[in-house]
């Protein structure tokens, strides 16, 4: 049997109209509505006209969120050689090598955020698949994850970077930071994602690219998007 939806959120959804709003309305819905108790995280929501079973049509990439997340995330780095001590200067939470690799692969250790690794480590933390990939952590070149410049990578994990992805529905879930920060920082972040999303279109892909677009709160409703945000995020 499905599970009652309770008086506060029932009264959220109500508050939702049957329309496309644009970004700063649903913003202040959104924060508006607000019941729980604890800070929200924003996610917004994309359905594409893609066909993610094709590789030619995969939607994926990372973007810097100009106000970041709201929180610092736990970086880890699995590196050799100097590289150790540039992330460790650079401030990763978590440093080593083999060690490290092992560490995961017994324990399942998952303990951070992010995780970061350099080339040449990369036939060892290949062996991560298992522990790594169902929790999205496993390093990719694509999203700068795999990297010599190790610094760098951290900096921008630890300023904000997301990253996004099509599922095999088609749906791409970003969050876009905290239901306390100022709407103005949250319509930024999320005509950030959208820019990117738009950028990262597949040339395979056909017809109609953003089918729809919803905002929404970790306890909220969610709040249906005009497409025309995309359209104009994308140019």
């Amino acid at each position: 049997m499905a599970k009652k939806a309770s008086k506060n959120i029932t009264k959220s959804r109500a508050a939702v109209e049957p329309r496309n709003y644009l970004l700063p309305e649903a913003v202040g819905l959104l924060q508006k509505v607000k019941f729980a108790k604890f800070d929200e995280t924003v996610d917004l929501t994309l359905r594409l006209g893609v066909d993610t079973r094709h590789a030619d049509q995969m939607v994926r990439g990372t973007v810097v969120l100009p106000h970041g997340l709201g929180k610092t995330k736990t970086v880890a780095v699995i590196a050799s050689g100097d590289r150790l001590k540039d992330a460790e200067a650079a401030g990763a939470d978590f440093v080593g090598g083999e060690e490290l690799v092992e560490k995961i692969q017994k324990e399942g250790w998952t303990g951070f955020d992010a995780l970061i690794a350099t080339p040449d480590m990369m036939k060892s933390v290949g062996r991560l698949g298992k522990v790594l990939g169902p929790r999205g952590l496993m390093p990719n070149p694509k999203t700068g994850t795999v990297t010599q410049d190790v610094a760098a990578a951290i900096k921008e994990i630890k300023a904000g970077k997301v990253e996004f992805r099509a599922d095999k529905t088609a749906l791409v879930h970003v969050p876009v930071g905290k239901l306390s920060f100022p709407p103005e920082k949250l319509v930024e972040n999320a005509t950030t994602v959208l820019a990117s999303v738009m950028r990262a279109k597949p040339s395979a892909a056909k017809g109609k690219y953003v089918k729809g677009i919803t905002l929404s709160s970790t306890m909220g409703p969610g709040v249906p998007i005009d497409g025309a945000v995309a359209d104009a995020a994308g140019k």
